[in-house]
């Protein structure tokens, strides 16, 4: 038999628990998995087989299922039998493109792409940088975590992350120019030096204070949540700050909030897709991973 024919050892593993236990979560928990995973895993060996295992959602098993049970069985055992035997390093890898923001890949998924790893081993995952608000990616991506309004007409798509902001500083700068009370009217505001980025408007943070003056023009700007994160860290003034993403520099200390009032950002992390991609399998695996990472 050709080697691209074999199916993934932690498929054939879990068709083996889930038809013995005839429940996903006790199947999971022995794998050590999400019942997700295992409904992944479940869909991936079908689509390799070309056959339905299970009949029902008591997983009582097809005629085809219980026949190719008995023979994932004696491979199973056959495998565990031979010494240092692993077919999972013999498994081609299963390619998926993802196109990401900056930041939001250095805080949200680079963390969390081990346990990505170890529930999915056989996917090979290929990361390139998707341009804030523009949607611009350098190739084409399997799926793209966008960062804008949401109003994504051109591709289906699924809600990750809404925010609230808050303006924050150095210590160092509040301490030179502060103090602040709740940052929240337009003589303390003209009297900071205002960090800019389209990323996250000023005009959220004005409206919200009931102030009616346009986007500031003078002041440092970036183009990258994470660089407007650091410039203020590094004392450059005041930003408006994401509460999760921005999360590690409040808790190190870096940045201390101006006020205790945030307010909802208009901009939210979104992941879109084409249609049809969702029904390759290890596409809704992610989207179902990160989705559930990020609650």
């Amino acid at each position: 038999m050709a080697l691209q024919h074999i199916p993934p050892i932690q498929c054939l593993l879990t068709f083996e628990a889930v038809a013995r236990l005839r429940n996903a979560s006790r199947a999971a928990d022995e794998l050590c998995v999400t019942p997700s995973a295992v409904s992944h895993r479940i869909r991936q060996l079908e689509s390799h087989v070309g056959f339905k295992l299970f009949g029902r959602s008591d997983f009582s098993l097809t005629a085809d299922g219980a026949a190719y049970l008995a023979n994932v069985r004696t491979g199973l055992a056959a495998l565990q039998a031979m010494p240092g035997g692993n077919a999972a390093k013999q498994q081609r890898a299963i390619r998926l493109r993802i196109a990401v923001t900056p930041t939001f890949s250095r805080v949200f998924l680079m963390p969390r792409l081990e346990l990505f790893r170890n529930i999915y081993p056989d996917i090979e995952l290929v990361l390139q940088v998707s341009i804030p608000l523009l949607d611009v990616t350098a190739e084409q991506a399997d799926l793209e975590v966008r960062y804008g309004t949401g109003a994504y007409a051109d591709c289906e798509h699924r809600l990750l992350l809404e925010e609230e902001v808050v303006p924050a500083c150095s210590p160092s700068y509040l301490n030179e120019f502060g103090p602040f009370n709740g940052f929240r009217t337009a003589a303390e505001i003209a009297s900071a030096r205002l960090i800019r980025s389209p990323l996250e408007p000023w005009g959220t943070w004005f409206s919200s204070c009931g102030i009616d003056q346009p986007e500031p023009h003078v002041g440092s700007q970036f183009n990258d949540l994470g660089l407007v994160y650091d410039a203020a860290a590094s004392g450059f003034g005041v930003a408006l700050v994401r509460l999760k993403m921005g999360a590690a520099w409040f808790e190190s200390g870096r940045l201390v909030p101006l006020s205790d009032r945030p307010v909802p950002s208009p901009h939210r992390h979104t992941i879109c897709w084409q249609p049809g991609t969702l029904d390759r399998w290890e596409c809704a695996a992610f989207v179902d991973w990160l989705a559930q990472s990020l609650r």
